[in-house]
């Protein structure tokens, strides 16, 4: 049985449609990438697993059970917990006050600030500094620490790297071989194919709200990856027994 799966779902903003007829599964302690250019409705379907946005069509189930109709916050408190793009934060706390708004799913669980500071030690002398004063770096690792809070099963991550510096970006990166060490579920929206291709368990690439690509690293090219993002080719792939 999935951790966390979606059966044909579309979503749409008003008349334009994102997403188009996507299923997907994610296994417990998977690393699942959604890969594409801008636009190609990634995020959106992050949304839509997180229950931050409605789809028009389709299903989510979570566990065995359809959460379809619940939303973001009930299903943060069964365990699915959302990083979004552009960290969030409340500007006016301490970054421990932050962290503390993520314990308000009230579940039980190995995360708390102790853990969390462990896991991300960046986070440690930033404790009683507000979140208006910290670099964007800093602000992605407090966001990732704010969602562990909640102890979830699935980590929905949504552009990790964006408007970061690689020395920050690879810190992040060795931080969330921690998390995964613990055994969630993570589905992560990433623009960087290299990190994606090194990191993945398995990838999905978008093109203009479609799933035009499926696959291991270990089974896909970097070609094939390059050109299902660019829409240049419509690679296919097919499971070998």
């Amino acid at each position: 049985m999935p951790l966390l799966s979606a059966d044909s779902i579309t979503a749409s903003y008003g008349d334009s449609r994102a997403v188009t007829d996507i299923s997907l599964s994610l296994e417990q302690g998977e690393l699942l990438a959604f890969v594409g250019a801008n636009g190609a409705g990634k995020s959106t379907l992050l949304r839509v697993l997180a229950g931050a946005h409605r789809p028009g069509s389709g299903t989510v189930t979570f566990k065995d059970r359809e959460v379809t109709a619940l939303r973001d916050f009930q299903r943060n408190r069964l365990g699915i917990s959302l990083v979004p793009e552009g960290r969030r934060l409340f500007a006016s706390l301490t970054v421990r006050e932050n962290l503390m708004v993520g314990a308000g799913s009230r579940r039980s669980g190995a995360w708390n600030v102790d853990s969390v500071v462990a896991a991300l030690p960046m986070i440690e002398p930033l404790l009683a500094r507000n979140a208006s004063r910290l670099s964007g770096g800093q602000q992605q690792a407090v966001a990732i620490g704010r969602s562990l809070m909640s102890n979830p099963e699935v980590l929905l991550l949504d552009e990790v790297s964006l408007g970061l510096a690689p020395i920050i970006i690879d810190e992040l990166y060795r931080c969330l071989d921690v998390v995964r060490a613990s055994g969630l579920g993570i589905i992560l929206v990433e623009q960087d194919l290299a990190r994606t291709i090194a990191v993945a368990d398995r990838i999905l690439c978008m093109l203009e709200g479609h799933l035009v690509l499926e696959g291991t690293p270990a089974e896909l090219t970097h070609d094939q990856i390059t050109d299902a993002y660019f829409g240049h080719s419509i690679a296919s792939f097919e499971t070998e027994a």
